[in-house]
Formats: structure tokens, sequence, C-alpha cells
């Protein structure tokens, strides 16, 4: 299971990445725009800097929910490979069956 402080902070950079998540489209669109001056568009892409790196998306990593684990996730599960093996071969999933031949 992961380090209960590396689950917390994921799950702070999820709050910080909601809550700013409007403020960064809005400066994201200013710098994009073309028709705008330089000068607006230097100024909100400082604006941007000054953001807690934290609530920038790209950030975030995939967690198991279960354990925590960070590598071998299945996203359409939420669920690490270790986690997914033991449910399936519990039967906790539908549809899942161990295999034999």
């Amino acid at each position: 299971m992961a380090k209960k402080s590396m689950i917390e902070r994921e799950k702070k950079r999820e709050r910080l990445v909601k809550q700013y998540a409007d403020k960064r489209a809005a400066l994201k669109a200013i710098i994009e725009d073309k028709e705008k001056p330089v000068e607006e568009r230097f100024k909100a892409s400082l604006k941007l800097a000054e953001l807690p790196r934290n609530s920038s998306p790209t950030r975030l990593h995939n967690r198991c929910q279960l354990t925590g684990r960070p590598h071998a996730y299945y996203r359409k599960l939420k669920l690490s490979r270790i986690m997914l093996r033991n449910l399936g071969q519990n039967g906790e999933i539908p549809g899942m069956v161990k295999s034999s031949w």
C-alpha cells in the first residue's frame, strides 16, 4: 500500500486542479488569442505562472483506488494489476474468471 502522505498529496492536487480549472482556461485562452496585443498576452502568461504548480492537470497521477499504488494502473477499473487479480480470483469483479487451460 502506498504511503498515506502520497495519497493525500494526490488528493490535494485533484482539489487544486478543480479549483483553478476555470482561471487557467481563461488565461490560456488569452495567451492563445493572436488578436490580443503582445503585452496583454505576456501579462496573462505571467499570471498563469503565478498559479500553484499543483493546479496543473499534468501533475496528476493515476492511483489505485484501494491501495494507492501508482504503477500498473487500469484506467477502466481504477485499480492496480495486483488488486485486479485479487478481486478477480475472489469473484468480486463480474465477468472475470481465473483462466485455466
